[in-house]
């Protein structure tokens, strides 16, 4: 009975980036609208389904919330603060993925969520006093190789990526600051802020509402399947896979997207990319080393077991 609990929760764990891998073909069927407007009903409409999912089956999780927020948070200010932050950061960062998907590469997309992490872990770093380990900075240092490859000849593509990436692990570092709330009911909250926003926006430069019934299955798709399914499926395994092992399934979101931008989307790989993609790949491998000797044991033993 243990053993199937933790075969479940890996398997959600598992599932949540392998669905994220394959977001840009939901987006790139709505290539054909604006990059802001996408963005406008994916906040809209995950917002609504998320609303009535939280009113049906988590409201004790809102009571829980409301108690911790009153008891636990001495500074309101700066909690609110950060809500506000990370509500931009987040939004930001669906903005320029959804444009970049659309109008740049999916390799770029790609490539910003392989680069995310290690840019996560210097945000942590700096701003949070995280220790990083002397392999972990060999890692860091070749991915800015990698980078700098692939900028001489792609650098919009390279700066692109970077300006997805650095959004996200922003928003993940303010994420870590944030502590003791239910993260589904804190995705309300940003989804909330970000609509402050975004209707003023809509107010004053209207989009008229598209009347096409495939952009609304697609942006139904985009909020349920690609926004929150495998945020929902991450969460929950969270409560029983260990940190490591999550460190690595992160990962396969973008071998995923590599390999749709390849094999669906036919973009090429020049040598110069190769090269750039195949030292990233050394540096999170480096990187994760550390989870990397954890789990081979165990795969090992599994192997023999079985």
């Amino acid at each position: 009975m243990e053993q199937n609990q933790s075969i479940k929760y890996f398997l959600a764990g598992t599932a949540s980036p392998v669905i994220w891998g394959f977001f840009a073909i939901a987006l790139r069927n709505l290539k054909h609208f604006p990059a802001i407007q996408i963005l406008d009903y994916r906040v809209f409409t995950s917002l609504l389904i998320l609303f009535v999912f939280i009113l049906l089956f988590r409201k004790q999780k809102i009571r829980s919330d409301l108690d911790h927020y009153r008891i636990k948070v001495a500074d309101k200010r700066r909690f609110w603060s950060l809500l506000l932050i990370s509500s931009i950061l987040l939004t930001g960062n669906w903005l320029s993925f959804i444009y970049v998907i659309n109008n740049v590469s999916v390799q770029s997309g790609a490539f910003a969520y392989m680069v995310c992490p290690l840019l996560t872990a210097i945000g942590g770093f700096v701003i949070l006093g995280e220790d990083l380990t002397k392999i972990k900075w060999i890692a860091i240092s070749i991915s800015i190789i990698s980078a700098a490859i692939l900028g001489s000849g792609h650098l919009s593509d390279v700066l692109w990526s970077f300006f997805i990436a650095a959004l996200f692990a922003g928003y993940l570092i303010i994420q870590r600051s944030i502590q003791g709330f239910d993260k589904l009911n804190l995705l309300a909250i940003q989804l909330i802020i970000a609509c402050l926003f975004i209707v003023p926006l809509e107010i004053i430069n209207p989009h008229s509402v598209p009347n096409s019934l495939s952009f609304w299955v697609n942006i139904v798709i985009v909020a349920v399947l690609f926004t929150i399914i495998p945020l929902y499926l991450s969460l929950y395994s969270m409560i029983r896979i260990p940190a490591s092992t999550a460190g690595i399934l992160i990962y396969i979101n973008p071998i995923i997207a590599f390999a749709v931008a390849f094999f669906y989307f036919h973009e090429g790989f020049t040598p110069q990319k190769l090269l750039s993609y195949s030292l990233l790949t050394v540096a999170v491998m480096l990187f994760n080393w550390d989870y990397i000797k954890k789990l081979i044991p165990q795969t090992a033993l599994k192997s023999k077991i079985s």
